[in-house]
């Protein structure tokens, strides 16, 4: 389920609500109980990594194999020491 962001236009109370997509938006402000809420647009705020997920299939040059760069650069080091 996704998080939605909503800020109240009463008393400005910013909060998040993980609600179903097909719920519909929340309306009353649980800061001062007003019914002004309004849902804010942001963006989502995490990556899928590992094996499974196709994180390269649409980037090109040095931004392929992200979930892989950072396990490149340990075993170097460790070669390295």
């Amino acid at each position: 389920m996704p998080l939605y962001e909503y800020q109240c236009e009463a008393c400005g109370h910013a909060f998040e609500a993980l609600q179903k997509m097909n719920d519909e938006p929340l309306q009353h402000c649980p800061a001062c109980d007003q019914a002004s809420l309004r849902k804010l647009v942001s963006a989502a705020g995490f990556r899928l990594k590992g094996d499974g997920w196709y994180e390269t299939d649409f980037k090109t040059g040095s931004k392929k194999n992200l979930a892989n760069s950072d396990d490149g650069k340990k075993s170097t080091a460790a070669k390295t020491e």
